[in-house]
């Protein structure tokens, strides 16, 4: 199944990450820890140092509010900062691809008590702002799935001692939630027929 952009929580590590999905040609927006260290080349003004220490550097007029989606609440706001590290020829890392990509720290503030995340960004030279905050916008989604199929479905029921156990619960539960998605989808969409009454 194509897709354009990957999005990843910390956990999942970057480095060999990072480095397949450059080969793969695929965009990403992947989470790193406060500690993180960052370093630009052919950017003015040149950045290098942990993430932490770039953002408490960075002016207020670098901050921008954007929403990352609509929530449970609302529109999930948060301010917003993005730092171009690089910009890399992107045949030396996939032939397939042609132009200029782009290596980023991408920071997000909450509103309320200043706290920080940070992400590594790859991806095509000139993409916004608001592009980057939407990808990493869609984790949420991702883990509110995650969660609908725990409370709701069973995700985490089971005592498999398989491999192949937990794929066939994990692959039955998730499939019922994606039929549970798309039926909830069509219901929403659908409008009733209208019938006229016939004469007598």
């Amino acid at each position: 199944m194509p897709f354009a952009w990957v999005a990843a929580d910390s956990v999942y590590g970057v480095g060999s990450l990072e480095k397949s999905l450059r080969q793969a040609g695929q965009g990403y927006v992947l989470g790193v820890n406060a500690n993180h260290w960052f370093g630009s080349w052919q950017t003015s003004p040149l950045i290098a140092g942990e993430a932490k220490d770039i953002a408490q550097n960075l002016p207020e007029e670098a901050w921008q509010r954007l929403s990352a989606g609509t929530g449970t609440k609302g529109e999930r706001l948060y301010d917003w900062t993005y730092c171009e590290l690089a910009d890399l020829d992107a045949d030396e890392y996939d032939e397939n691809r042609t132009g200029l990509w782009t290596r980023g720290l991408l920071i997000r503030r909450t509103i309320a008590d200043g706290d920080m995340a940070y992400f590594t960004t790859w991806c095509p030279k000139g993409t916004s702002l608001e592009a980057l905050v939407r990808v990493e916008g869609t984790r949420w989604r991702i883990e509110e799935g995650f969660e609908t199929t725990k409370n709701e479905l069973g995700l985490d029921h089971n005592e498999t001692r398989s491999w192949h156990g937990w794929h066939r619960h994990v692959s039955l539960v998730m499939l019922a939630y994606a039929m549970m998605a798309a039926v909830r989808c069509q219901a929403n969409t659908s409008t009733a027929k209208k019938t006229t009454p016939t004469a007598r």
